[in-house]
């Protein structure tokens, strides 16, 4: 019997909007979804029209003309909050890093200005970070401070591209469990990078537990420990309850609150002090505790970044630098990318992330950086924390921080070399040893054995190897996981009743794209051979995912294989655009997933 395949088209089916389609003998309606409304409830429930280009690219324009002196005077409180913040960090950072304290200012200045002008969430704070700090360690160890100037620049680029091609969609690849792995393994790098600062210990490579025990130095050890103990101290004070709630209590918590975010500066400013105290009594040479380097001038100029420089008698090319660099020109600006979106998703107020703008600004910010001789950089955790807490309104508070860490920089140079290095060291580990989380361990365990896997994998080869290796294999093994995903989906066959008749059902639990079709068909072939042919077979056709030449070309041959033996194929819930690009075929059926299934084929 010959059947033609008729052509489908709309029809006027009373007041309900349906569609009518005749295709291969069969009726097939589709519910329409257009309710016709009046303009009243169209302008009530339509959605907000977007912005002009130029307003959410620089975002500044889209909220400086509502701009009011309530929100500048909590701006100018949050802003000299976190500038008090952010100087400490930025010179401690620095140090981790391997540089003298100015590059961490200057990185601090810049990234906080620019993110007044692009910025689009007020938490948000640009500037050095302990991720960023041992990720340029981990690239530029050892070697002259321009390639690393020139790393700010490679890693802005990177950042600009992907905001400006829109690859936001990047960081979704890379799980929870493994940023929480490279985390955390992160954190344990720089408490065990510091704490031979924390000790004293002035041997460059310790062979043995006995040389690393008779190097500690009795003086350095002291302060260290005695500053992280303060550190800890002063951490709580933020979290004292009293009884009654007073006007006199609230102003109280409110001094207390102001004391324990300011801990990192009073630390390192007294510490200072107390050096500062001791040369003027007797000399430089007579402190016993190792200080800080020497810094000669710290003002920032702009110059562009040394792309060919001369260092230790070798000349440097950009090329050379781009070979002394490697992967982290990419590692770099994905870690930071990372960092900072999942911090702007943390403080974001409706929801609604443009990550691609934060890209953007990023890239900016590290770009900019590079002509003042910054170091690589990204938003923190901590500070952006400290702006939620100080009542920030809008990223304006940025121009403030900015300018009390070029005030810093411009009458506190001299005084840089008098910081311990055991005071900063304890700044560094008081701050990343709450990032340290094993719980993942027991809940992984319990919820997913691939993320367990995949967690304790970052987290081992971050320790052993280095950071960017133990975030790609956490990468690599999701991506393994989403790929083994799409080419085994999981189908589900079941032997299901409609009235006195008996049909094969195939319903496939997961998303299937061209990847997994084979799957699909084998298991088809599969319910047939247990069945013995006997039976019709459904397949749910909803969770087809970009219909294209390999489904029809696997449909086909699965209706050919069932001609062969005259068992019907039934499509269900299958669209109308994916039905017409199917041949037409003798033994196929179409149907809604509501309707009732046409178990007998026409004679």
């Amino acid at each position: 019997m010959t059947i033609t395949k008729n052509l489908s088209f709309d029809a006027s089916c009373g007041e309900k909007g349906e569609k009518y389609t005749a295709k291969n003998g069969e009726d097939t309606y589709f519910a329409s979804h257009n309710i016709n409304m009046d303009s009243d409830m169209q302008s009530k429930y339509s959605p907000p029209k977007e912005a002009h280009w130029l307003l959410r690219r620089i975002y500044i324009l889209s909220w400086i003309g509502t701009y009011d002196r309530s929100q500048a005077f909590a701006d100018l409180i949050a802003g000299i909050t976190l500038g008090l913040t952010i100087i400490p960090q930025s010179i401690a950072y620095a140090s981790l890093a391997g540089l003298s304290s100015e590059y961490g200012l200057y990185s601090a200045f810049i990234g906080s200005i620019i993110y007044v002008f692009f910025g689009t969430i007020p938490q948000v704070s640009i500037g050095p970070t302990s991720l960023m700090a041992i990720m340029t360690l981990q690239f530029c160890a050892d070697k002259p401070v321009q390639i690393v100037i020139v790393l700010a620049f490679l890693a802005g680029l990177v950042e600009l591209l992907m905001g400006i091609c829109q690859l936001g969609f990047i960081v979704s690849f890379i799980p929870a469990p493994v940023t929480k792995a490279f985390t955390s393994g992160t954190a344990v790098i720089v408490v065990i990078v510091q704490i031979k600062n924390l000790l004293g210990i002035r041997l460059k490579n310790v062979p043995s537990i006995g040389d690393f025990f008779s190097n500690i130095r009795f003086t350095d050890a002291t302060m260290g420990i005695s500053c992280i103990c303060l550190l800890l101290s002063l951490r709580l004070l933020s979290q004292v309850k009293f009884k009654r709630d007073t006007p006199f209590t609230q102003r109280l918590r409110k001094v207390l609150w102001y004391i324990s975010i300011s801990r990192n500066a009073l630390v390192v400013f007294f510490s200072g002090l107390m050096i500062y105290l001791w040369v003027q009594k007797s000399s430089l040479e007579a402190v016993p505790f190792a200080l800080s380097a020497k810094v000669s001038s710290a003002m920032p100029t702009i110059k562009l970044p040394p792309f060919a420089f001369e260092h230790g008698n070798r000349t440097y090319v950009f090329t050379d630098i781009l070979n002394e660099l490697g992967s982290g020109v990419f590692l770099v600006p994905i870690v930071a990318v990372l960092a900072n979106v999942a911090i702007a998703k943390a403080f974001v107020k409706d929801g609604r992330l443009d990550a691609s703008q934060e890209m953007l600004t990023l890239g900016l910010c590290n770009l900019a950086g590079s002509f003042f001789s910054a170091m690589p950089t990204c938003g923190a955790f901590t500070r952006s924390a400290v702006s939620q807490a100080s009542g920030v309104r809008t990223p304006m508070a940025g121009i403030y921080t900015g300018l009390i860490v070029l005030s810093a920089l411009s009458i506190l140079t001299p005084y840089f070399q008098y910081i311990p290095k055991a005071s900063l060291a304890a700044v560094l580990m008081a701050a990343v040893v709450f990032m340290i989380d094993l719980t993942p361990i027991k809940e992984l365990w319990q919820t997913s054995k691939k993320d367990f896997f995949s967690w304790i994998g970052s987290f081992i080869i971050c320790l052993v190897y280095s950071v960017e290796k133990g975030l790609l294999f956490g990468i690599v093994v999701s991506m393994i996981c989403i790929l083994l995903r799409l080419g085994n989906p999981k189908i589900e066959v079941t032997l299901k009743q409609q009235d006195s008749k008996y049909y094969v059902h195939v319903v496939p639990q997961s998303d299937v794209f061209y990847t997994g079709v084979d799957t699909l068909r084998a298991e088809i072939r599969s319910a047939c051979l247990l069945y013995r042919c006997d039976f019709p077979v459904v397949v749910q056709c909803g969770r087809f995912m970009q219909f294209d030449a390999t489904f029809v070309e696997m449909l086909m041959a699965v209706t050919k294989e069932l001609a062969q033996d005259d068992v019907l194929l039934i499509l269900q819930h299958m669209s109308l655009k994916q039905q017409q690009m199917l041949p037409v075929a003798s033994n196929i059926r179409f149907c809604n997933e509501d309707e009732e299934l046409p178990l007998e084929a026409k004679q």
